[in-house]
């Protein structure tokens, strides 16, 4: 929206500071130049003229300056000047409000005298320079945000019982304006494109030199005319929703424009903000409970932020202000609390199931079953190594010992050589009484599964050799054979619905169990010649013959490995 062009900026920009430096030197320039300037605008009837300059101090240097400039002062009407309020520690020794009825509210300085403390003092800043008789003061304070960004102005700043109009406050009053209610309002900003009427100051007060005039002679009739700087090196600048470097004189002329044409934001209240939150993070809690997806809530979460922020900026026009942030930030919140939640939650739940099937079934398997929610192939064809491993003597073993000593053993055994499994990234299938049943491949693929499965064979016979020194005179009779066997089976959960589990099954595992029976008296550790294929070279293999195996109409040729040296 256009901002309203009966407010017009006299702008001592950059070129002026330039062109006036032959006729009034550096800034600050004597103030007669004002007053020059002022005359000129006296003439064409404007209804306010706004100083956004300080005229804090006397001209020491040119105190004649200050005379004619007070002069044209006092014959000019409303022409208002700024004060600004400073450290309240220093009220003490401030200026007695009783002082400045007049110059704060005009005719109505009695009738606010009477609201306030009589004898209150404040300290402020004041335009020493200018008679107090042309006084017509207004604070020009700046509000800041937590942010550091200006969004409101004031409109009475409130000094022990007294209410200080401010600068845009103390215009609108004089020309009959309404002023809005409360001790400050928000501000609604106009387009950056569409801003205030601007003259340079240069160019005006060359116009009113001229005899021959060049401008308008009427154009700041009726007009609020406020004369102030944009240029930078003034350091009259202000963080603004605007801009970040705001000049303050096109601060002044907003507040001025939103008291004038009640302009001010209308902020949502601290109810129906809470009312929103609330409602929304129910949403978000529904959803949580009923979705229990990570995408599908944050593809929600999305959803509010845009619902909120398109609510927010369509608002903005109808002069209605919707603060979402803290709605959002509140939301993220709740949304970044519940995901940990259900993170937490799910990891817990899985360190349980991890914790609990470990106990019976082999660790691969349960990572699978937990990553993909359940084994849900009922069984694949696929390249595995069996491996099978029986104690031999254990049944003249149990005979001697008894049953609380067999099962202390076993136990023993099984950990050690189930360690040794998964070391090698083995599984485990199942414990047949003192036998281990054991694959490679699956349910994890491993391109190296003859190899990993042999160097586990090896290692569990190693173990077996110390376990039997540590059996002492029992581990005399204390042996194993171990078999393997390469080859396609059939992998997965395969059971009742009852009870399943996960294990393979085909020609391939009842080869590896034949070759683990044929290792009595000929190696600890067999393999067969497809298992030998597979890595050749990962070991040194020794030809043991072929040997007739039951359901096979062919010899299978066997193989013991061992370690290559070094």
């Amino acid at each position: 929206m256009v901002a309203d062009q009966d407010i017009v900026i006299i702008d001592i920009d950059e070129p002026s500071l330039a062109s006036m430096n032959n006729v009034a030197g550096r800034w600050p320039w004597p103030r007669s130049i004002h007053g020059e300037l002022l005359e000129g605008i006296r003439k064409q009837s404007p209804k306010a003229i706004v100083f956004d300059i300080w005229f804090a101090e006397s001209d020491k240097v040119r105190p004649k300056s200050d005379v004619a400039f007070n002069q044209v002062l006092a014959t000019t009407p409303h022409v208002y000047l700024p004060m600004l309020r400073l450290d309240e520690k220093d009220d003490t020794e401030g200026t007695p409000l009783s002082e400045l009825t007049t110059a704060l509210w005009g005719t109505a300085g009695q009738a606010k005298s009477a609201m306030g403390n009589p004898v209150a003092k404040v300290n402020l800043l004041l335009p020493r320079a200018i008679d107090p008789e042309n006084w017509r003061l207004g604070l020009i304070n700046f509000i800041k945000d937590s942010d550091g960004v200006g969004r409101r102005y004031y409109v009475n700043y409130p000094v022990d019982g007294w209410q200080l109009p401010s600068l845009p406050a103390r215009v609108a009053q004089d020309l009959g304006y309404p002023l809005p209610q409360g001790e400050s309002v928000v501000l609604s900003w106009r387009s950056p494109t569409l801003t205030f009427p601007r003259i340079s100051y240069a160019d005006l007060y060359a116009d009113f030199k001229r005899d021959a005039k060049w401008r308008d002679p009427q154009e700041l009739r009726d007009k609020i005319v406020i004369i102030g700087a944009t240029a930078e090196g003034l350091y009259d600048m202000r963080p603004t929703p605007l801009d970040s470097v705001l000049p303050g004189v096109k601060l002044l002329a907003t507040a001025i424009d939103n008291f004038k044409n009640q302009r001010t934001m209308t902020v949502a209240s601290p109810l129906l903000l809470s009312a929103v939150t609330t409602a929304l993070v129910l949403v978000l809690y529904y959803a949580f409970w009923y979705f229990r997806n990570v995408v599908k809530n944050s593809f929600l979460m999305l959803v509010i932020f845009g619902f909120l922020l398109t609510a927010s900026y369509g608002l903005i026009p109808k002069l209605y202000l919707l603060p979402v942030v803290t709605i959002m930030v509140l939301l993220f919140l709740f949304y970044l609390g519940s995901t940990l939640l259900d993170i937490v939650r799910e990891r817990r739940e899985k360190e349980h199931a991890v914790t609990m099937f470990s106990r019976f079934v082999n660790p691969h398997v349960v990572k699978e079953l937990i990553a993909s929610g359940g084994l849900a192939r009922g069984g694949e064809r696929r390249q595995v190594t069996l491996l099978f491993s029986d104690i031999r003597g254990f049944t003249s073993m149990s005979e001697t010992r008894s049953p609380e000593e067999v099962v202390a053993m076993l136990n023993d055994y099984f950990s050690m050589q189930v360690g040794v499994i998964f070391k090698h990234g083995g599984a485990l299938d199942k414990f047949i009484g003192d036998a281990i049943m054991a694959f490679w491949g699956a349910p994890l693929d491993d391109e190296k599964h003859a190899e990993h499965a042999i160097d586990a064979a090896l290692e569990m016979y190693e173990r077996v050799c110390e376990f039997k020194l540590k059996m002492g005179e029992t581990g005399l009779v204390f042996d194993v054979g171990i078999g393997l066997h390469s080859g396609p089976a059939v992998v997965g959960l395969i059971g009742s619905e009852q009870r399943r589990e996960y294990t393979a099954i085909g020609d391939t595992v009842n080869l590896a169990s034949r070759i683990e029976g044929l290792t009595r008296g000929v190696a600890p550790v067999l393999v067969s010649e497809d298992t030998m294929r597979l890595c050749p070279d990962a070991f040194v293999f020794i030809d043991q013959g072929s040997y007739p195996v039951k359901g096979r109409v062919q010899d299978v040729r066997l193989f013991e490995p061992r370690r290559k040296p070094g």
